[in-house]
């Protein structure tokens, strides 16, 4: 049996203001790709990790656009619902989303949470579960959102598609996530996740394959996006499991395509907000509660430059004023 799994295509209207070229065009093209991909190499069924439209109502002109394109896939597709697919990241609207309207059309078929689905090929039986993204995913006491507990006694493989924040190691802090190594207890052979744009490459734990192939798109315009390449993988199972990459012909190189300029202008942004917190932190006492003694410690402060005196007075003075017009 051989399976094909791609995740977070972001179908969307507009291009991201960090992109030079068409967006819809691009990814057009990439989607028209992964359909070669499924002919060219005998695909039986293919996979989605989620997040395939980029908000839930996206317009219905772009929506049968890709549609068109989607009914080219003639083997059985599977997907779960990402957190950008559905309303208020709850599964239970994609019956009002784009999502549910392509699943009752026929075009592919939605896993659902605590659902099994099976593929049959040969001798080859694999059970297939999903979790679709839900609010605090990651917060630790729902660790079980990513590990499979019950396998089907009749099948060869279980693979567990998951849309979260799956990640190979630590992240940045604030920002919840799952190490794979958190979750090398399921019963799972495959876990497949989306939703972290990056992905990482193939894990083996104990036998068990943990795998992100990241985002088939680049949207953020982080330094590491622009040297990724996006992918696809292909899955084959038989006596046991080969993963391999396959990288998207249609994807140009992250230097053509991600404007460098609106990188460096947020980096840059970024670095002088947090070099204003730092400063302000340093050079003032804000035990004192009174508004007016803040903005009497900042004028006075030896430790700010004017121009970041200027910039505080003018955001506490700001602020003061929406008290006063009571919003």
């Amino acid at each position: 049996m051989r399976l094909l799994f791609f995740t977070d295509s972001h179908i969307r209207v507009t291009s991201p203001k960090n992109r030079k070229d068409d967006y819809v065009d691009t990814l057009e093209k990439k989607f028209l790709e992964i359909v070669d991909i499924i002919n060219n190499n005998d695909i039986d069924y293919v996979l989605h990790g989620g997040d395939l439209f980029d908000r839930p109502d996206v317009s219905i002109a772009i929506t049968s656009q890709f549609s068109k394109v989607l009914k080219m896939i003639k083997v059985p597709f599977y997907i779960v619902s990402g957190n950008h697919d559905v309303y208020g990241h709850n599964p239970k609207t994609m019956n009002r989303a784009m999502i549910g309207l392509l699943s009752e059309l026929g075009i592919f078929n939605i896993i659902n949470q605590n659902e099994k689905i099976f593929l049959e090929k040969g001798d080859t039986k694999v059970q297939v579960t999903g979790q679709p993204y839900v609010y605090n995913i990651d917060d630790p006491i729902n660790r079980k959102c990513y590990i499979l507990e019950e396998v089907d006694n009749t099948v060869k493989y279980a693979i567990h598609i998951v849309h979260g924040m799956l990640l190979d190691k630590p992240f940045i802090k604030g920002v919840p996530y799952t190490l794979v190594d958190d979750i090398k207890d399921t019963k799972a052979n495959i876990t497949l996740a989306g939703h972290y744009h990056s992905g990482f490459d193939k894990i083996v734990i104990d036998g068990k394959y943990f795998i992100n192939p990241g985002s088939i798109v680049r949207i953020s315009n982080s330094l590491r996006e622009i040297d990724r390449k996006p992918k696809v993988i292909i899955i084959d199972l038989n006596d046991d499991i080969k993963i391999s990459n396959v990288y998207l012909q249609s994807a140009l190189d992250g230097d053509i395509i991600l404007d460098r300029k609106e990188i460096e202008k947020n980096i840059f942004q970024r670095e002088r907000i947090y070099e204003f917190k730092q400063t302000i932190d340093s050079a003032l006492n804000f035990e004192k509660m009174d508004i007016n003694d803040v903005l009497i410690e900042v004028s006075k402060s030896e430790g700010l430059s004017e121009e970041v005196k200027i910039e505080a007075l003018n955001r506490i003075a700001m602020i003061q004023m929406k008290g006063l017009s009571g919003e």
